[in-house]
């Protein structure tokens, strides 16, 4: 008899939703994967198709961690334990404010 786990891995495999299911994992983490300094001035808020999408603290921000986009998309990726982040973009929400 299989363990429900298991069932449940497997079918998220052959469903093709391993990698999403990564991806919103992601988004759940990413205070804790990406560290306190980058997480208090950013927040991932969705994953589509290989791209995470986080919104940052104004256009400086945003300049910044373009910079360090390939080191970022590493990271999360070593931390998920899988290649599921292709690309991260980053936004500055309307108003300017995370909070």
């Amino acid at each position: 008899m299989e363990a429900a786990s298991s069932t449940l891995s497997r079918l998220l495999r052959e469903l093709g939703l391993e990698r999403q299911l990564l991806g919103w994992r992601v988004v759940e983490e990413w205070p804790q994967w990406i560290g306190p300094r980058i997480a208090r001035h950013s927040r991932a808020v969705a994953f589509r198709d290989g791209t995470l999408f986080v919104e940052v603290e104004g256009s400086a921000w945003m300049h910044e961690l373009g910079f360090l986009k390939r080191e970022i998309v590493r990271t999360l990726n070593r931390h998920a334990g899988a290649e599921c982040v292709k690309d991260v973009r980053f936004t500055v929400p309307r108003g300017g404010s995370l909070r």
